[in-house]
């Protein structure tokens, strides 16, 4: 069982959710909603676990194909429902920036599997909303 406590740090949404291993991040609403910018607002992290989901897994498959990932970014972008409560995410892009000598094949490989198969945020995602990506290298 995955367990996240979650303490309110001011009078308003400004929160700290910490993980079973002491790991932290700060959780607030906007300004127009009450809240002050003192954290990521809740549907930033689901776009935020999904780059992180697939930064893990794209390193590990580089890894195991011997491809020399110097670095790697990722930029991911998401569109919600207008005038929707609750505004549940349609369509979310994740821009994968690969750096180092990295054959084209084997990063289409790895990108791909971790989108469309093994990252968890993404699958849970994709029940309501399109999910699509691209990557480029950089050398």
């Amino acid at each position: 069982m995955i367990k996240i406590e979650l303490s309110r740090l001011d009078n308003d949404f400004n929160m700290e959710a910490v993980n079973d291993t002491g790991n932290k991040i700060l959780l607030d609403g906007s300004p127009s909603d009450g809240g002050n910018n003192r954290g990521m607002r809740p549907m930033q992290t689901l776009l935020a676990a999904m780059g992180g989901c697939s930064a893990i897994d794209v390193v590990s498959i580089l890894r195991k194909q011997r491809e020399e990932l110097k670095d790697i970014k990722i930029t991911v972008t998401g569109e919600r429902e207008k005038d929707a409560v609750p505004s549940l995410y349609t369509e979310v892009h994740a821009h994968f920036k690969l750096f180092g000598n990295i054959d084209k094949e084997k990063a289409q490989k790895a990108v791909s599997l971790s989108v469309e198969k093994y990252c968890s945020v993404a699958k849970t995602l994709e029940k309501n909303a399109k999910i699509t990506y691209s990557f480029e290298i950089v050398n």
